[in-house]
């Protein structure tokens, strides 16, 4: 699969990533061409660090099985929808969205 047309625009795109099994927003994160790449021939997902340009992905503690990617109709941001196992979120959480900011809770 030739990927280079996600990244004519930009380096890196950002990348959405939904659980496949209730459709909750784990994370978002950004991907360049590499780590496209490395996704589809790992099928576990890897991301491009927008500070350091270096890949990385989740620990195995919380591993983003691929299931499948979909590209929205500009080709410049892509929708992954994953396996998680353990918690996506580095402080605990299922999710990184845990923190509501609106409505403010009583």
């Amino acid at each position: 699969m030739n990927t280079s047309k996600y990244f004519e625009k930009h380096s890196t795109i950002p990348v959405v990533v939904k659980n496949y099994e209730n459709g909750d927003v784990l994370n978002i994160g950004f991907m360049n061409k590499e780590a496209l790449d490395k996704t589809l021939s790992t099928l576990e997902v890897w991301y491009c660090s927008r500070t350091t340009h270096k890949l990385w992905k989740k620990s195995r503690e919380s591993a983003q099985q691929l299931i499948s990617i979909y590209a929205d109709c500009d080709n410049d941001a892509l929708l992954i929808r994953v396996k998680q196992t353990g918690n996506c979120c580095h402080k605990g959480h299922s999710t990184c969205f845990y923190k509501r900011i609106w409505p403010e809770e009583n």
